[in-house]
């Protein structure tokens, strides 16, 4: 029989309203029921179990949707604040069970429904949980019995509907009590998420949303707007030689140590190759940052010259021939030997550190000082550990300590003397082994007993690097170095600057960013056996260690990365987790070396920090405390924003399969609800706007595999209201 409350007990619903409870939630396979849980509804009402609805119709063998079984339950709210309400065949000791869980399914709109228990037939309603059923697709609530007034015993259990009109049809389906013996502290999460907005409070510098220049395809305006770009590089072997009064520069061992004119500019130096790109930068808001030439050379002004010319030096291995260049060889004898007898002015004429005083004197000319909006960041060359085979034809002996020490001050103190404004950044080395080793060194394999570091006191290069810029600071009063800048690139086997692969290469992908920070991680590379500590890399804490012994003030950047599989989601999950990384640990500037094209998967990831909404929405400035239990699967980025007061919190699946998280937020009052973006497999043409989410009470959330979510709350403005819902999609 069909009991309504009594109209007296109306009046109750006032103060119903102000019990805010939490809801949890959420996964998108069943939750397998433990032995003992205790079936509500199952295709049918429970034995004993009796309707005692009001003003609603309900219908216990609906076929028209169904979550698991054959029949659902379906509710349509006939009146306002009619309810949908069940009757045990006798009170429940509610010890036995620990939550009330099923599953709904939304009508159109979704449903504002409250779920309450009554102790006894008649007895008030205890405290509710208030939530919106999603319309369109099944969902599974939890909800624990302390959010439901803890009981002591359950007589009746209720689905009202929270308006004071009519509703559409929803469904109810494996409706139960879930035992007091079901393991697990919080029953449908698979991972704990923890915000503490007043914890490692810290800026996040927007120069780590940046990119180089080599592999930007299109319009270079567009492609930097559209991804919220901060940062754009010129830089790369290509670009060690660079003669900005020519504009030609030298593309080295990767092509055939060639000269090459680098733009149609007849107007030198006003209008150029690198002028236009710093045109660009400026046009879209993204700041500059250049190579400066150090090794003592620029390219001459002959865009057909080579380093191993073939009518100089004879034939060789392999020639440009391919590409209209065949006098330009590989610098290879047939025998296999490499040609060491050429002429470095085949190519080159000298650039001592006046040239480079003299154009970072024509830069600030010509866009304004550093302060002023011109170029902000100078490399002091590219990879200059590598030299010894990247440009051997102009400096075939790996540079010493000494000599790494004695260019970085010399070409420093031109670009200050230039521009006391400009940012600097060095020693710019390429990877792993000469963070510790001098080239000159690695040239002759001197791993073991490193004679040049032997010189040196057996100091790693990078912190004796450090030391002496530090040095010269003290007895110069002028800092030349304001980053140290070192490149990395993952070495696991299929990673770097690669397509996805298969899944065996793609988890290693994912697992490979924890080289970035994890004391815990083992390189899966040559690197496990090379260097110290056992092939643990963590970057990062080390550049932050090393800094803050030698010379602190540096800040850090990685002027050179990539992960590799950028048209694919695997490749666009690493990089908003590199992205994340680079935020949490303090980065001042990164740029990815061969950016993805504008509509790869890849390019969303930055868009996520960076315009994730279209209209110029951004990640937050300021980090804070941000935990995950299962970081290996689920990670969390959280930053609080400066203009609004917004919190935002980026959360990555890297995982093969749904996650359901409950996500706990300290000393952070939400404003209201949540905006969500989403992007993954779903649809990878777009970042799509999920429906809100309101995220007080701990709520679980659940994350679809292979994804990236972002949330933005609003921060507080006036105290909240007692009665906010949580609506969990």
């Amino acid at each position: 029989t069909a009991r309504p409350p009594p109209a007296h007990r109306r009046a109750a619903w006032a103060w119903l309203t102000g019990a805010l409870l939490g809801m949890l939630l959420l996964s998108c396979a069943a939750r397998a029921p433990h032995a003992t849980d205790l079936a509500v509804y199952d295709d049918d009402l429970a034995d004993g179990w009796a309707d005692w609805s009001w003003q609603s119709t309900r219908d216990f063998a609906a076929t028209a949707t169904v979550h698991a079984g054959a029949r659902a339950v379906a509710v349509t709210a006939d009146a306002g604040w009619s309810g949908f309400s069940l009757r045990a065949p006798a009170p429940l000791p509610a010890g036995d069970y620990t939550a009330l869980a099923f599953w709904v399914y939304g009508g159109v709109g979704g449903n504002p429904i409250s779920v309450y228990f009554q102790a006894t037939d008649d007895g008030p309603a205890l405290a509710r949980a208030t939530l919106t059923a999603p319309a369109g697709q099944w969902t599974e609530v939890i909800l624990p019995l302390s959010s439901l007034g803890s009981p002591t015993q359950i007589a009746r259990i209720t689905w009202l509907n929270d308006t004071p009109a009519s509703q559409p049809t929803y469904y109810l389906d494996d409706i139960r009590l879930l035992a007091s013996d079901t393991p697990g502290p919080t029953p449908g999460a698979d991972v704990q998420l923890q915000v503490d907005v007043a914890a490692q409070r810290a800026p996040i510098s927007p120069a780590i949303y940046g990119v180089n220049t080599y592999g930007l395809t299109g319009d270079p305006v567009a492609y930097l707007q559209s991804l919220g770009i901060t940062v754009r590089r010129w830089g790369g072997n290509a670009t060690s030689r660079y003669n900005y009064r020519t504009d030609v520069s030298n593309h080295a061992s990767d092509w055939y140590f060639a000269n090459l004119k680098q733009s149609d500019a007849t107007d030198l130096p006003h209008d150029s190759a690198v002028n236009r790109v710093l045109d660009q930068n400026r046009a879209a808001g993204a700041d500059s940052f250049v190579v400066m030439p150090t090794s003592g050379y620029v390219s001459n002004a002959d865009g057909q010259a080579c380093g191993f010319g073939v009518d100089r030096y004879g034939a060789q291995t392999a020639t440009a021939a391919g590409d209209g260049r065949p006098n330009c060889g590989s610098g290879i004898a047939l025998d296999g030997a490499p040609i060491t007898d050429n002429d470095p002015f085949d190519t080159s004429i000298a650039a001592p550190p006046s040239f480079v005083g003299d154009w970072v004197r024509f830069l600030v000319d010509k866009y304004g000082r550093a302060a002023e909006g011109g170029i902000r960041f100078y490399n002091l060359d590219n990879e200059p550990d590598i030299w010894f085979e990247s440009h051997r034809d102009i400096r075939p002996v790996g540079i010493t300590y000494a000599q790494l020490r004695a260019m970085s001050i010399d070409y420093g103190a031109a670009i200050k003397a230039a521009d006391p404004t400009a940012l600097v950044l060095g020693p710019v080395v390429h990877g792993w082994s000469y963070y510790f080793h001098s080239p000159y060194d690695g040239q002759r394999g001197d791993w073991a007993s490193p004679d040049d570091r032997d010189r040196h006191g057996g100091v790693y290069l990078v912190p004796w690097y450090l030391q002496q810029m530090a040095a010269y600071e003290q007895t110069h009063g002028v800092r030349l170095l304001d980053y140290l800048d070192l490149h990395f690139y993952p070495q696991a086997p299929g990673v770097v600057l690669s397509r996805a692969g298969d899944a065996a290469t793609q988890a290693r992908r994912l697992r490979s960013t924890r080289a970035l920070w994890d004391a815990t991680y083992v390189d899966e590379s040559w690197i496990s056996s090379a260097g110290p500590d056992g092939g643990i890399v963590r970057l990062l804490p080390r550049m932050r260690a090393w800094v803050d012994e030698f010379y602190p003030g540096t800040q850090l950047a990685i002027g050179e990365y990539n992960w590799g599989g950028l048209e694919h989601i695997n490749g666009a999950l690493a990089q908003a987790e590199v992205l994340g990384i680079f935020g949490r640990e303090g980065v001042g500037l990164a740029t990815l070396w061969e950016p993805p094209g504008l509509t790869q998967p890849g390019a969303f990831a930055f868009r996520l920090y960076r315009n994730y909404d279209g209209q110029g929405g951004h990640f937050g400035d300021t980090r804070v405390a941000a935990t995950s239990s299962a970081a290996d699967r689920l990670s969390l980025f959280a930053a609080q924003r400066s203009a609004d007061g917004a919190l935002t919190l980026v959360v990555i699946n890297k995982h093969t399969a749904p996650l359901t998280a409950r996500l706990s937020l300290a000393h952070f009052t939400p404003g209201g609800a949540a905006a969500v973006y989403r992007y993954s497999e779903a649809d990878l043409t777009a970042i799509v706007r999920l429906p809100d989410v309101t995220l007080d009470g701990a709520p679980v959330l659940s994350f679809p595999a292979a994804s990236m979510t972002l949330f933005v709350l609003p921060g507080a403005v006036t105290a909240p209201a007692a009665h906010l819902p949580i609506i969990v999609r």
